[in-house]
């Protein structure tokens, strides 16, 4: 069985809950701290490989606790990491994450993932040819992701590319891409169309299939998915429950969609999966703390049938 190879961030998140977002200059207490292992490329290929799939990430990691805590993390959760780096007198990456009321706001120091240069990537240049997707994100430079879709692209590797932080983002670079997965506001950075309205997520689907990107799939939180299937641009909802914390509930979706799609399912198929394991991350707290097993999922689809059925 091919390979998914995620080349992306690896973070050590400090979460913490708060009753609002502080102002300028202003002090507010906050409550249920914690640890956890976040990054979104981390994430991604935590979540690919609780549901299945043979993952291997390509990232970097300070020389510091955090960083073993990052790697021991990545091998309990049977990730391969032969293409994680340890940068000598660097920090791991740091993420931040305020919670108010279910809803996320965060702040990352890249520290070690600012490492991960087109060198690396090209050092691993195997594990990717042998992969059947690359999954990449926007924590690491530009110039790099840009080596990884060149490179998956000379073995005719499908790439997936999650914009995740929103920025702007090139044509030329746009069209290398097979699979995208942005939310609102990832999407209005690369279209200039902000999404108030299913509809309007609909016209930036088919404006970025213009651009030259076959799969589109723009995520919208409890408002669910709003995708292109070969022969429409359709909506789907998520099925109902109590959000606890959206944190990584797009690396969950995005993981979950890469591990549909390289099992040879359909996009209509891929989206019904995706749906369920972003919304079982929205029901726990923390990132990767949150994200499903296999088993999970297919408990859940199971509870769902029943309560359909009846």
């Amino acid at each position: 069985m091919k390979s998914i190879c995620v080349i992306g961030s690896l973070n050590i998140d400090l979460v913490m809950e708060a009753p609002k977002l502080p102002i300028i200059g202003e002090t507010i207490m906050g409550h249920d701290f914690m640890t956890t292992q976040g990054g979104k490329g981390a994430n991604q290929a935590v979540a690919a490989a609780r549901l299945g799939s043979h993952v291997e990430m390509i990232g970097c990691i300070g020389d510091d606790l955090f960083g073993q805590q990052l790697l021991s993390n990545l091998i309990e959760n049977h990730v391969d990491v032969s293409g994680i780096r340890t940068i000598s007198g660097v920090s791991s990456g740091i993420a931040t994450i305020t919670i108010v009321d279910g809803n996320n706001c965060i702040i990352v120091a890249p520290g070690a993932n600012g490492y991960v240069t087109p060198a690396l990537i090209m050092a691993h240049e195997n594990t990717m040819k042998n992969s059947a997707l690359a999954i990449l994100q926007l924590e690491i430079p530009l110039e790099s992701i840009i080596k990884a879709i060149e490179i998956a692209k000379k073995h005719g590797v499908k790439v997936l590319l999650n914009p995740a932080p929103a920025k702007y983002l090139p044509d030329e670079l746009l069209s290398q891409i097979d699979i995208l997965t942005p939310n609102e506001t990832e999407c209005e950075s690369l279209t200039g169309i902000k999404i108030v309205t299913i509809d309007d997520a609909k016209a930036a689907v088919g404006f970025l299939m213009k651009k030259g990107i076959p799969q589109v799939l723009i995520t919208l939180g409890k408002h669910g998915v709003v995708y292109n299937n070969g022969e429409e641009i359709k909506h789907k909802l998520p099925p109902a429950i109590d959000v606890v914390d959206t944190t990584a509930a797009g690396d969950s979706f995005t993981a979950a969609i890469a591990v549909k799609l390289v099992a040879g399912h359909s996009i209509d198929e891929a989206v019904a999966f995706a749906n369920v394991v972003a919304t079982l991350t929205v029901s726990k707290k923390g990132a990767q703390k949150s994200l499903p097993t296999i088993d999970e999922v297919n408990c859940f689809v199971c509870e769902i049938d029943k309560h359909t059925l009846h």
